[in-house]
């Protein structure tokens, strides 16, 4: 997709409607909402390789709280703020004195008297992360409130227990400029692949069901038995394929979600009895027996070591070389063949790389007025 054909999809009602939003699940964003976030970012994405400064929120705090590890996600949190003119901060959640007792109601007032705008990734325990978030964005909305602050401090998902959205938005913006007339009658699998490495979240398999199928995709969703999904989130992807067009199907063999593929998305998750145990462990603050929650969850994974994209696989798909995607890091030998991977090693870097630029338009729509106007300006 042109970048600088995308200037004519902004409505300007829509983007006076996000001037102040938060993202925490992009099934509260309406489809058309979807597609002007991404127009703003192919916009952003196209000034920033031309070179032009972006910096529309100069001298703003960009807080960003990570409760769990991560490489790239921080880094596009990091280089989206700098970007833009703000100053990035990312902390170590367990270093919070959410630790020691404060609600996150507390923690979203206490930060939304200092920061601009927060970013959040809270996604290993079921039932906590999104709601967390929630808490924080009440805190914050509470606080300005009170003290007739009339500030925008936007709320950003950077991963939770139910979705990724920062991710599916980056995978949505990559599949449109690989498939630029549209998602419309294409299969993607979304498929469980085998992992040594440790139980991960449901969110990305649920993002992505819940966002692709909006678009008329035909999405085969595939996991061997125990690996189920939230329902929640299966139940949004069938509506929304209902109402674009598409389909949303599930499959016990990943050979059948491949078979006639156009792009496939081979991404390890946690068996979801267990990681529900997680749940009780964690509030209990039992260390030990997270440490042997996970021990099992691997040892389940171990059972399906068969799970891998691989070349044989990559041959059942249309043309027998599907578009390979994944959020990084892939378990090279396990979840993906090093042939397959060095093969799109490229493009699934180009495919990370699209988060700078969502991160950049979630937090212009939600704080730059007159946004249409001063992207007019970017494109002189």
């Amino acid at each position: 997709m042109d970048p600088t054909s995308t200037l004519a999809a902004l409505d300007p009602d829509i983007l006076r409607g996000l001037h102040g939003r938060s993202l925490l699940l992009t099934r509260d964003w309406t489809t058309p909402e979807i597609d002007t976030l991404l127009a703003v970012a192919s916009r952003l994405e196209a000034a920033d390789r031309a070179g032009r400064p972006l910096d529309l929120l100069r001298n703003e705090l960009g807080y960003a709280l990570f409760f769990d590890n991560s490489t790239r996600t921080r880094s596009a949190w990091a280089g989206g703020c700098a970007r833009l003119g703000m100053h990035p901060v990312i902390v170590d959640g367990s270093s919070t004195q959410v630790e020691h007792g404060e609600t996150a109601t507390e923690t979203g007032a206490m930060l939304g008297m200092n920061a601009h705008a927060l970013g959040i990734r809270h996604d290993l325990i079921l039932g906590e992360g999104n709601r967390f978030m929630r808490e924080v964005k009440r805190g914050i909305d509470d606080y300005l409130a009170a003290t007739g602050d009339a500030r925008k401090v936007p709320v950003v998902n950077l991963q939770c227990d139910v979705d990724h959205p920062t991710q599916t938005l980056a995978d949505l913006m990559w599949l449109r400029e690989r498939f630029p007339e549209g998602l419309k009658g294409r299969k993607i699998a979304v498929s469980w692949a085998y992992s040594p490495s440790y139980a991960k979240p449901l969110s990305v398999p649920q993002g992505l069901a819940m966002l692709l199928t909006r678009f008329g995709a035909h999405v085969t969703l595939a996991h061997p038995e125990g690996y189920r999904l939230m329902e929640d989130t299966l139940e949004s992807a069938r509506a929304a394929a209902r109402v674009s067009g598409g389909s949303f199907t599930e499959a016990s063999a990943m050979d059948d979600a491949f078979a006639g593929a156009d792009a496939v998305y081979p991404k390890s998750w946690g068996p979801y009895d267990l990681m529900l145990e997680r749940v009780a462990a964690n509030r209990a603050r039992d260390k030990a027996k997270m440490a042997e929650i996970e021990a099992r969850a691997l040892a389940r994974n171990a059972a399906h070591r068969d799970w891998i994209c691989d070349e044989r696989r990559m041959a059942l798909t249309r043309g027998g070389d599907a578009l390979y995607l994944h959020c990084l890091p892939a378990d090279i030998g396990a979840e993906v063949a090093p042939a397959v991977m060095e093969r799109h090693r490229v493009n699934v870097a180009r495919e990370a790389n699209k988060k700078v630029h969502v991160i950049m338009a979630l937090l212009a729509v939600a704080k730059v007025p007159d946004l249409a106007h001063r992207l007019e300006g970017l494109a002189r």
